[in-house]
């Protein structure tokens, strides 16, 4: 996407736009001439419990990545140093 190109409309999600603080997705695609439009992933017939599940199911989602990427990190750093030992 360039500059010179015609003006085009960025869909988000409403939990993406929220997340990743609206601002960054506004200045990025506004200095190309992008509308940024935010869609509502929220329905209106959810129930608070709904909602406060979907929210946990979230932040565990969030820390499982984040444990199981430190995991992988540590089991790559020690095959590389296992390897290392082995070539000596």
């Amino acid at each position: 996407m360039s500059k010179e190109e015609s003006p085009v409309v960025v869909r988000v999600t409403e939990t993406e736009f929220e997340l990743s603080d609206g601002m960054i997705f506004e200045r990025f695609f506004g200095s190309y001439g992008a509308e940024i439009e935010v869609l509502s992933t929220i329905s209106e017939d959810k129930s608070y419990e709904q909602e406060l599940a979907d929210d946990l199911i979230s932040i565990i989602s969030s820390f499982s990545g984040k444990l199981y990427g430190r995991r992988s990190a540590t089991n790559r750093k020690n095959k590389k140093k296992q390897a290392e030992e082995e070539t000596e």
